[in-house]
């Protein structure tokens, strides 16, 4: 994996934009992040196949740089279907049909907007925009869900949520489900905002995700700031 190659176990080359390298950098040398580096290394001379790919694992931090981060929506951990996970949260390339949680996405997109339903379900065009889809776990085992899930990925996701919450103001949390509420105690509501509900899965979506009408109240919190509203449509 070469964006795993350390020199003096100090610089990282990783595909990421330049403002988080500069945020995180003391977590990069990190204890608890050298051993998910040589988790993964190992893993890896195994033959073990990993997904995303090495140079897709950052892609939310390339595609939202941290001074454009507005909404951050947090998922739990990668695809770990064959071509599916790309490094952004809930997002599948433009080859692969939009997955059911994806697909719930969608339709509370058109219920509380009326955005027509899309036939991709790759999310670049929301991260270029501002909206940091963060995956709790960066990394999974295919066909193993939540097989890295204790190998100190959440250390560095708890991590960049309190770098956000710390040296920014005004941006928008929007927490579905259990696992991604239970990150709300890493955010300070005295300047953030958050939004939840229930997961958009199929086994919980009736639950409270339809109708909560995130992506119309996240515009609208962003114009109050004097912030350009996300275009939602992919």
């Amino acid at each position: 994996m070469r964006m795993f190659e350390f020199q003096e176990s100090k610089d990282m080359d990783v595909k990421m934009e330049a403002s988080w390298k500069a945020v995180l950098d003391s977590e990069f040398k990190k204890p608890y992040f050298l051993q998910v580096v040589t988790h993964l290394k190992t893993e890896k001379a195994t033959g073990a196949t990993i997904y995303p790919p090495g140079q897709l694992i950052f892609n939310a931090f390339d595609k939202t740089p941290f001074h454009k981060v507005k909404i951050v929506i947090l998922g739990q951990d990668p695809y770990h279907n064959p071509h599916q996970a790309m490094g952004l949260s809930f997002s599948v390339p433009d080859s692969v049909p939009p997955p059911p949680s994806l697909v719930n996405i969608y339709k509370e997109l058109h219920t509380d907007i009326g955005m027509p339903i899309p036939t991709t379900g790759n999310l670049t065009k929301w991260a270029e925009q501002g909206v940091l889809l963060l995956n709790a776990v960066l990394t999974v085992r295919a066909n193993e869900p939540a097989s890295h899930a204790k190998i100190g990925w959440m250390d560095f996701t708890n991590a960049v949520i309190k770098k956000i919450s710390d040296e920014k103001e005004g941006v928008i949390f929007l927490l579905w489900g259990k696992f991604a509420q239970e990150k709300q105690v890493l955010i300070d509501e005295t300047k953030h905002h958050v939004l939840k509900a229930a997961h958009p899965s199929p086994l919980s979506a009736f639950s409270g995700f339809f109708g909560c009408k995130h992506f119309s109240r996240a515009n609208a919190m962003l114009v109050k700031q004097g912030l350009d509203p996300i275009d939602w449509m992919v």
